[in-house]
């Protein structure tokens, strides 16, 4: 079992996945301000959710206490990133985001899944 289970030493904010993904979340807020009025319950919420997810549910998982539950909650994060993706590709499209928003959007949070998944591989391999 990897050292980043719940074993009273570490903490989730240690974990370099949880620290990125919460840059994640002030990067999606800042820009959701932009988003016209009319979206504020929809695709500015729906984001903003989905983002603070991923953040929430590596944090989870910290605090489990077995490797299973612990991968489990880092796959619903892993979830919740994909659709933060899809929502950041729904602005751009609809012409909220520019091109280079989107591309460092979809970059920074590319980069958050190569660390939630290299997190759930560490803790797989005996």
């Amino acid at each position: 079992m990897g050292g980043e289970v719940s074993d009273g030493g570490k903490n989730y904010r240690d974990l370099v996945a949880w620290q990125k993904a919460m840059e994640l979340v002030v990067e999606v807020y800042r820009t959701t301000k932009s988003f016209p009025v009319d979206e504020k319950f929809g695709l500015t919420s729906q984001l903003q959710r989905a983002v603070v997810s991923v953040a929430a549910n590596i944090a989870e998982a910290q605090g489990r206490f077995g490797e299973r539950e612990f991968v489990n909650f880092l796959s619903i994060a892993h979830g919740s990133l994909r659709e933060t993706e899809t929502h950041i590709q729904i602005a751009f499209r609809l012409g909220y985001i520019t091109n280079d928003q989107q591309d460092t959007l979809l970059d920074h949070a590319s980069s958050v899944g190569r660390l939630i998944n290299g997190l759930a591989n560490s803790l797989r391999t005996p």
